[in-house]
């Protein structure tokens, strides 16, 4: 990839400081990430200490995607330095089920080989890209040995990581897709056409009446053996694989949860948003641990607070493809959401290389990621209905977090606090600068008025000598 080339002037260009980013820092014990008992809107560490997930991701972060210009594999160590420089801790590992990516379904006009795969290429015969045909029944080592490789790098730099078990999205929109996918007749040596009913497609992949499921089956106990030891990995079925396949999804959720019984450790799974058409409430009946909704209920403008039923990872990539803003991430956070952001990152596959349209929403992620480490996180609940701007993280009577999404003045509810103190800190996102505020008396409403003037603000409130929010 050209990331080697071009790493000290996108620096320059993105205006990172590297003195002043904050790195992820390394994770906590040997035990994998679970929803925190006292706050399940957040995942919790071996330490019992609540883990605010935040971070980018982007394609050909476990197999290239390479179109004719590009020969050079994915640099990932270059990838972590980039989501490290902006504080992030946390990536999604993608596959991609197809051979190619033709990029025309995405309006762009890229035509991307894409490799290794789960399946050995061995023939006899060839597949209609012309390469040896699949045998579903013998796995590449270079697949697994590149996954388990990518996992460690990422927990040895304080990431974790969701592995992404199937893709759907390609199935539906790539041109050329069904032709590329190891499960068409032409491309296995199995006997597996999982296009059942004959319309060039093959979304039968993702059901349960899939021909080719137990070698799908036994794909998914490989992933799971191969990384049961990880404390970093999270699990992700497939991203946007079509509203048929719910059946599937369950199926597949049970199966790595049933068969990591077994095993020492176990580790969150989810689901995300089944595209084009799915419904959230899909992804709240499922046994994942973890979900990332599409944008029905508000989660785009007006996000939903986060009830706790599951971890909700909110996922830029399910709301608008690549797009988003910075108000997006706060809001996100204050409603106890885990903000994601679907990167272009170099360019190479979709995108322009390095956009600075995006910085603000990669700053506002670590930002949002330092706060969290600041605040309670285990006794902060989304409570909008104690301030006028309808955003707050509060543990009533303790602490409260407010955002200001226009600045200017917010009225807080501290009825919960009467003979309390408040000590107050005023905070510029878009700046990352700080300055302190007056006392408040807890008891009654308060009004303050951010000292930013008209830009998004955040108020934090702490209860004077209560030991939280100062450190």
């Amino acid at each position: 990839m050209i990331w080697g080339r071009l790493f000290p002037a996108a620096l320059l260009m993105a205006g990172l400081c590297w003195t002043c980013s904050t790195d992820p820092t390394t994770l906590s014990g040997d035990v994998p990430l679970r929803p925190c008992p006292a706050n399940p809107r957040y995942f919790c560490d071996s330490a019992g200490a609540p883990v605010f997930l935040a971070g980018s991701h982007t394609w050909p972060s476990v197999v290239d995607m390479l179109s004719e210009e590009e020969t050079r594999e994915f640099d990932f160590d270059a990838f972590l330095d980039w989501l490290g420089s902006y504080g992030h801790n946390f990536t999604r590992l993608w596959t991609w089920e197809l051979t190619t990516w033709n990029t025309a379904g995405t309006r762009e006009d890229k035509l991307h080989s894409v490799r290794p795969h789960p399946w050995l290429r061995t023939g006899p015969g060839e597949a209609l890209d012309g390469k040896p045909r699949f045998d579903l029944a013998r796995f590449d080592p270079e697949y697994f040995d590149r996954l388990r490789r990518r996992a460690e790098r990422a927990r040895d730099r304080g990431f974790h990581v969701s592995v992404m078990l199937f893709e759907g999205w390609g199935l539906q929109f790539s041109p050329g897709a069904w032709e590329s996918h190891p499960f068409h007749p032409a491309n296995n040596i199995n006997g597996i056409d999982a296009d059942l009913d004959g319309d060039g497609y093959g979304l039968e992949v993702h059901t349960l009446e899939s021909p080719g499921l137990a070698f799908q089956e036994n794909y998914v106990r490989r992933v799971v053996e191969l990384l049961n030891d990880l404390d970093n990995v999270l699990y992700e079925i497939g991203n946007e694989i079509h509203p048929g396949s719910t059946d599937f999804q369950y199926h597949m959720i049970r199966l790595v949860k049933d068969h990591e019984a077994a095993l020492p450790h176990r580790h969150p799974v989810g689901m995300t948003f089944q595209y084009r058409g799915g419904t959230n409430q899909a992804l709240f009946d499922s046994p994942a641990d973890w979900i990332s909704p599409n944008p029905e209920g508000g989660y785009r403008d007006d996000p939903p607070a986060g009830d706790g039923g599951k971890v909700v990872l909110s996922d830029t990539d399910h709301l608008w493809g690549i797009g988003g803003n910075a108000g997006w991430v706060w809001k996100s956070f204050l409603r106890g959401l885990n903000p994601l952001f679907m990167d272009p990152y170099d360019g190479a596959v979709l995108g322009r290389p390095f956009d600075p349209e995006w910085e603000p929403i990669r700053f506002g992620l670590g930002r949002a990621r330092r706060w969290a480490e600041r605040i309670d996180l285990l006794r902060a609940v989304p409570s909008g209905e104690l301030t006028s701007s309808g955003y707050c993280l509060a543990d009533p009577s303790r602490e409260y977090l407010v955002y200001l999404p226009e600045g200017g003045a917010v009225t807080v509810d501290l009825a919960n606090a009467p003979g309390k103190t408040f000590l107050t800190e005023w905070y510029q996102p878009d700046e990352d600068r700080s300055e302190s505020g007056e006392t408040v008396a807890g008891g009654d409403a308060a009004m303050l008025a951010s000292p930013f003037g008209t830009g998004r603000s955040l108020l934090h409130l702490t209860a004077d000598r209560a030991g939280i929010g100062a450190r």
